[in-house]
């Protein structure tokens, strides 16, 4: 410090009485950084520098979201480059996403994924409301480590471009580094057809059934037809999507703010959806043979018997469970014995249903999805299950490690902030807040001391 007030003393190169700038480029006193002063055009006058990241304005938020783009860094430089070529070379501008634009909204991107849409209230109906929270916990916590040590890293160096590969390899050194680059690798590998055959099922189950190439003759066929259909839809979807990466992904990334928006726009339709169940459910019947659930493949109406006129006739559900449609045929057993009635699907919050999921309901593979509390005149041991009745049966067998694999990917989207560090203005800062809590450490480098001797990886 005395050899700078020695400096600003003695030199010539100081500023004298009068000779100062007539505009001032920075909102700091005595400040010659004109390109820095730059930076702070149209933005809050902050007393500090600090002061800047905890009080944006509006606009700065904004301008941010209106820049908002999916595309890490180094692909930019690279499309760039590839256009440019034979040109001159575009100068790398400096990384200026802060912690809600380059960490907080791209984790958020893909943690509401296809998990959660599709499979969450699937694993909740198995598992029960108790072991659902006790296998969210368990998730969570090793989502928690990982963050933790994700922070840790973080914030004792520099932590340039390469995201979690560069901090796992320069932490556990190259064999190790090498060998989880793999793994991560061959995770994002299979998380990309994953989500392929989650816009599938989604389009094909959900909003247009007509596209179904594939269609089953009877219920017993529904899973193979389905298993066809994401076979050849998802055949052109991967096209597509090797096209969009052949092309340039800048394009697509054009949508990147529109993409956002639809995630955010699901998330609050949730909770807008449980509040008005609470109070008016929807009209979604379920048909149930006893206590057995039917799909509702070959009928329309959720009755034996119905009334044209003054005479009673039969209906398509009596010609799926018994020989001829009228009404001496000989039909099945269970069929004769139990009644048919229509329920609710969705009966709401205010129904009591959550008091009936606590607990798990697992279930093998083969068995009939049967609605409990009901009752229901069965039939004696042994007797055989015809599986071309339009019973709804359980594709898979069931348990708690099942399920714990099953929704164990949705917690893994912590990845997405921090492989955009070569994004971020400061990676130390933003990696930690949004991930986890670590303290930050400085490496200061003294006057005159030995350099740190690194490892051969890291210089």
């Amino acid at each position: 410090m005395l050899n700078n007030l020695t400096d600003c003393e003695d030199g010539d190169g100081g500023a004298n009485p009068g000779d100062g700038n007539p505009k001032e480029s920075s909102p700091f006193i005595n400040s010659t950084d004109t390109e820095k002063g730059k930076e702070y055009d149209g933005k809050n006058m902050a007393l500090f520098e600090e002061e800047m990241d905890t009080s944006p304005m509006v606009s700065s938020l904004l301008s941010g979201l209106a820049n908002y783009t999916n595309l890490p860094q180094g692909s930019r430089e690279h499309e760039e480059a590839e256009n440019n070529e034979g040109g001159k070379k575009k100068p790398v501008q400096a990384p200026r996403m802060g912690t809600f634009m380059g960490v907080y909204l791209p984790c958020l991107q893909n943690i509401f994924g296809v998990i959660l849409f599709l499979r969450l209230t699937w694993v909740v109906g198995i598992a029960g409301i108790m072991e659902s929270f006790c296998m969210v916990f368990i998730c969570c916590s090793c989502t928690m480590l990982t963050a933790i040590s994700m922070s840790a890293i973080a914030t004792n160096g520099v932590v340039p471009a390469g995201g979690s590969y560069y901090m796992i390899s320069r932490s556990l050194g190259p064999e190790f580094g090498g060998a989880v680059g793999l793994c991560f690798y061959l995770g994002t590998t299979f998380a990309g057809a994953m989500y392929i055959l989650g816009t599938i099922e989604i389009l094909l189950a959900y909003l247009f059934p007509a596209m179904a190439i594939f269609k089953a003759e009877d219920a017993s066929g529904e899973a193979a037809a389905m298993l066809n259909n994401m076979r050849v839809y998802g055949t052109c979807v991967l096209t597509c999507m090797a096209t969009v990466v052949f092309v340039g992904v800048k394009y697509v990334n054009k949508f990147a703010l529109v993409f956002l928006g639809c995630v955010i726009l699901s998330i609050l339709a949730i909770y807008a959806g449980v509040i008005k169940s609470a109070f008016d459910p929807p009209n979604f019947p379920i048909c149930l043979l006893g206590n057995r659930t039917l799909s509702r493949h070959g009928f329309d109406v959720c009755a034996k018997l119905a009334w044209e006129g003054n005479e009673t006739v039969t209906t398509r559900l009596w010609g799926l469970f018994c020989s001829s449609r009228f009404l001496n045929a000989t039909c099945d057993e269970y069929f004769t014995r139990n009644n048919v009635t229509e329920i609710q699907g969705i009966p709401g919050a205010a129904s009591g249903l959550i008091k009936e999921n606590l607990w798990s309901s697992y279930l093998t593979k083969g068995v009939i999805v049967e609605r409990s509390g009901m009752t229901s005149v069965g039939l004696a041991d042994g007797t055989p299950i015809d599986m071309d009745h339009p019973y709804v049966f359980s594709d898979m067998t069931s348990y708690f490690t099942l399920l714990v694999g099953i929704y164990f990917p949705s917690v893994t989207g912590i990845m997405a902030g921090s492989n955009r560090s070569g994004d971020l203005r400061d990676a130390q800062k933003s990696i930690p807040i949004s991930h986890g809590s670590s303290p930050k450490t400085e490496i200061v480098e003294l006057e005159g001391a030995p350099s740190p001797e690194f490892p051969p990886w890291d210089k």
